[in-house]
């Protein structure tokens, strides 16, 4: 995992931890896809999850917006995903 990945997953969970009450079931990872991006996946508990995704997606939109700010720095794409 290069460093811009272990970066970002440091940013998502900075940005994530709060949010949630479970924080022990909080899983991010990263991978990197076919087309040469990075896909942070966020793995939370059932009951966080609303709280991760916001009222009509807003706080998961902002999460990415962040990612992908940060990411521009090196002419990266990100994409955050929260898986179920």
């Amino acid at each position: 995992m290069d460093e811009q990945a272990v970066d970002l997953i440091g940013l998502v969970k900075t940005v994530v931890e709060p949010l949630i009450e479970y924080k022990d079931d909080l899983d991010i990872s990263s991978s990197e896809t076919e087309d040469g991006s990075i896909l942070i996946e966020i793995s939370v508990n059932e009951e966080d999850a609303g709280k991760v995704i916001g009222r009509q997606g807003r706080v998961i939109k902002a999460i990415r917006t962040l990612a992908r700010a940060a990411a521009s720095r090196t002419d990266t794409h990100v994409e955050v995903e929260l898986l179920d």
